[in-house]
């Protein structure tokens, strides 16, 4: 994949962009595909599944999209990975068109980067059944939850993908229940640890270990 950080951007402008180039995968069958790294300014999102009382507080920006799931945030204190790659093509673990062993290879990039940091984390797709609802997908650190998943595809190209919880804002998911949740069940990297994250270590050990899994 043809890795690019775009760094703290703006939500629209990332999703024009992530269409642009879900129309450069999908038109050559041998693209390798991206995967995007960024953050956005506090927003919050709406995905398929989000409910009337998701969001009853919230005082910024909200962006309707096609992604799945409920209604997040995304913010500054958070690593966002869009990997945006041909789900025809089967990969290392899954087979061709294969959406729910993309969304488990995306959850176990992030689990296997949390154990650098000693802490055991769980992605719920990996236990589900196949008839199970994709609602609960994420990685969660026993009850807690420190990164939310929601991807969409079109003509079988992801797009969208992971937030994850790095540096601690008191801020964020106030005024909101994240992905159906009370905002108190969303943690960070840097509570868990109690200590500062350097984002650039990271994000290296995250891009390692999405290459490898994705």
């Amino acid at each position: 994949m043809i890795f690019e950080d775009w760094g703290l951007v703006d939500y629209q402008q990332a999703l024009e962009k992530q269409t642009d180039y879900v129309q450069t995968v999908a038109s050559d069958e041998n693209h390798p595909g991206y995967l995007i790294f960024c953050s956005h300014p506090a927003v919050v999102t709406t995905g398929r599944q989000t409910k009337p009382d998701d969001i009853f507080a919230w005082n910024g920006p909200v962006i309707e999209v096609s992604r799945g799931g409920r209604a997040t945030y995304h913010g500054p204190s958070q690593v966002v990975v869009y990997p945006i790659l041909n789900l025809k093509k089967p990969r290392a673990g899954r087979g061709p068109q294969e959406i729910r062993g993309y969304i488990r290879a995306l959850e176990q990039a992030i689990i296997e980067t949390l154990k650098k940091y000693d802490i055991q984390g769980q992605g719920k797709t990996l236990s589900a059944t196949e008839n199970s609802s994709l609602e609960d997908t994420g990685v969660w650190v026993q009850d807690r939850k420190i990164a939310s998943l929601g991807i969409a595809v079109r003509k079988w190209i992801s797009f969208h993908g992971a937030a994850i919880n790095v540096t601690h804002d008191k801020t964020a998911f106030q005024g909101l229940n994240p992905c159906g949740y009370k905002s108190n069940t969303m943690i960070s990297l840097e509570e868990i640890l109690n200590e500062q994250i350097i984002i650039s270590d990271f994000k290296n050990l995250l891009k390692e270990n999405c290459l490898r899994f994705l």
